[in-house]
C-alpha cells in the first residue's frame, strides 16, 4: 500500500482506476443515459398520439401513449379527467416525470413522462377550464 511522501501519483491513479466500479460514475461517464432515453438528454420533447391507454395502478390512472423520435413512449395525464382532453394524432409536449433518478414516480410502473402541453395549450389550464383546445 502505497501512503509515502512521494506516493500522491500511485494515489491519484488507483482512485481514478476505481472509480470505474461506482455504477453511477461509469453509466454517466459512458453515457448510457442518453443512449437509452428517447428524449436523448432534453428537457421535454414533442410528439404524435398514437393510441390513448389506460394503465392500471393502485388508484386507476390514466396514460396516454405518444411517440418522438420514432420512439413510443407512455406518459401520465396530470388532473382529474385529464385523458378527455387529449385526442389521438394531437401534438403533445412531454417531459420527465420527475422520480427518483428519472425513473418511475409513485405506483405507474413503466411510465416515465407527463403530458404538459396539448397542441401548445398547457393541460392544467385545459383541466381548470381557464383555455380553450385550439381546433386544428
Amino acid at each position: 500500500m502505497a501512503n509515502g511522501k512521494y506516493a500522491a501519483r500511485k494515489l491519484k491513479k488507483d482512485r481514478q482506476k476505481h472509480r470505474w466500479s461506482d455504477t453511477d460514475y461509469a453509466r454517466r461517464e459512458r453515457g448510457l443515459g442518453k443512449k437509452s432515453d428517447p428524449l436523448e438528454g432534453a428537457p421535454q420533447g414533442r410528439g404524435i398520439v398514437l393510441e390513448k391507454v389506460g394503465i392500471e395502478a393502485k388508484q386507476p390512472n390514466s396514460a396516454i401513449r405518444n411517440i418522438k423520435n420514432g420512439k413510443q413512449v407512455t406518459a401520465f395525464c396530470p388532473g382529474d379527467g385529464a385523458i378527455s382532453f387529449i385526442d389521438e394524432h394531437d401534438e403533445v409536449t412531454i417531459a420527465g416525470i420527475g422520480g427518483a433518478k428519472g425513473r418511475a414516480m409513485g405506483d405507474l410502473s413503466g411510465v416515465n413522462y407527463k403530458v404538459e402541453k396539448v397542441n401548445g395549450v398547457s393541460l392544467i389550464e385545459l383541466v381548470r377550464g381557464n383555455a380553450e383546445k385550439p381546433v386544428r
